[in-house]
């Protein structure tokens, strides 16, 4: 069992930067697949970054390439989300997951444990 809880969502201005963070307890994060996700009302949710192998080997959704960094902390059991030039489109809830079966990537599927969510708005 994995409890994930999330923190650093807010309110900040198009081009502005946001760090998220996930504290993960009840099993190492080191030999996990751990993603963020995100979802916005009245849309499905979307992956957008996963973290396999200790955070040697990352993924992200073409939305977030090149703006945002997924990296992980596994002394501190930590997953971040540095949002860099964010947009009004990146408002959602976003979500901390955490996969142990062996495959990682940006799909839902992959993921067994969820957090509660934090929310990111973005004005412009």
């Amino acid at each position: 069992q994995v409890h994930l809880v999330e923190s650093g969502g807010g309110s900040v201005q198009a081009g502005k930067s946001l760090r998220l963070s996930c504290v993960a307890s009840g099993h190492p994060i080191e030999s996990y697949c751990m993603g963020w996700f995100r979802q916005a009302p009245g849309k499905e949710r979307e992956g957008v970054a996963a973290s396999y192998i200790g955070g040697r080997t990352t993924y992200y959704a073409d939305s977030v390439k090149g703006r945002w960094t997924i990296s992980q902390d596994n002394l501190k059991n930590t997953v971040y989300l540095q949002m860099d030039s964010l947009k009004p489109e990146d408002t959602a809830t976003y979500y901390c997951a955490a996969g142990s079966g062996g495959i990682c990537g940006t799909h839902p599927t992959y993921f067994g444990w969820w957090g509660q969510g934090t929310q990111v708005i973005v004005s412009s």
